[in-house]
């Protein structure tokens, strides 16, 4: 299908952007990618009278090292994400699940900041940036502010960026030396997981010193397996620890049901994949 008509304006820096929103209000949606709005708007799912788009604004790409942070921003794109040296050696899991997003097309178009934006409990980028603790630059009228990984995430497609507000940076703690790994489960290639899980774990001498999971299409948002972290915490490395820890991966969540299985069926995928996560991020 065709879009419906609609206005177009590209904007060079984020001010511009925000005057724009601030004048068209709920007429306007901002364009980042495309990846996801612009299959909404070609089934006429959505029927803006403004598109925004971000692609002209030069300072919302890039990512720079600032100390204990790596700071991606909002419309870098996904390939230069999953290439980028400072983001394999301290936030790995990042790249991990950047190497499982999509095809090659889409990673070279679809951008970071968008993706998480759209929220979409099965994306690829939730889990991770959730596991590690990122924290989100907001920008708006009034100032910019920034809100964490936890808050961020509200409901189905729903984040903390208000009406009048734009996503223009992601800022990841450094996990230097953590391993990392995204175990993905599709039926077919390039799908969107039908539960994935990231994992990054800190091994000092054979033992868990910590661990960090985060779980993909277990519920309307991306969520945190806390009670897998804390009982790793401590723990060997080894397959039967693991596996144990691994037992309450589904602990606290409510997965859909939908044709690729049900709420079951994601319970018991997310202590399978779970346990392969962690074991491969811990190198077992």
């Amino acid at each position: 299908m065709i879009p419906a008509q609609f206005d177009y304006i590209a904007p060079t820096s984020v001010e511009e952007a925000l005057a724009a929103l601030a004048e068209h209000g709920d007429d306007a949606k901002i364009l980042a990618g495309g990846q996801s709005l612009l299959p909404v708007l070609r089934m006429r799912l959505n029927a803006p009278e403004v598109v925004i788009d971000l692609g002209r604004i030069d300072a919302l790409r890039g990512i720079r090292d600032e100390g204990d942070a790596i700071v991606i921003g909002a419309m870098t794109q996904h390939a230069v994400v999953g290439s980028d040296p400072l983001v394999a050696e301290h936030a790995a899991l990042i790249s991990r699940a950047v190497e499982h997003l999509a095809d090659a097309q889409i990673r070279h178009r679809g951008t970071f900041g968008g993706a998480l934006a759209h929220a979409d409990p099965a994306g690829d980028l939730g889990a991770p940036t959730l596991a590690l603790g990122a924290q989100f630059v907001i920008a708006g009228s009034g100032g910019t502010r920034t809100v964490a990984a936890d808050d961020f995430f509200v409901d189905l497609f729903e984040t903390a960026i208000g009406e009048d507000e734009i996503l223009t940076e992601v800022r990841i703690p450094k996990h230097t030396g953590w391993g990392a790994h995204y175990e993905k489960f599709v039926r077919v290639a390039h799908q969107w997981p039908i539960v994935a899980v990231a994992a990054a774990v800190r091994v000092e001498g054979g033992v868990i010193a910590e661990a960090r999971v985060g779980l993909t299409n277990m519920g309307s948002t991306p969520l945190r397996a806390r009670a897998v972290e804390q009982a790793l915490a401590g723990q060997p490395a080894t397959d039967d620890a693991v596996r144990a820890a691994a037992a309450r991966a589904a602990e606290g969540a409510n997965p859909p049901s939908d044709l690729n299985g049900d709420a079951d069926y994601r319970r018991h995928l997310a202590t399978v994949l779970t346990r392969r996560a962690v074991l491969a991020a811990a190198g077992g």
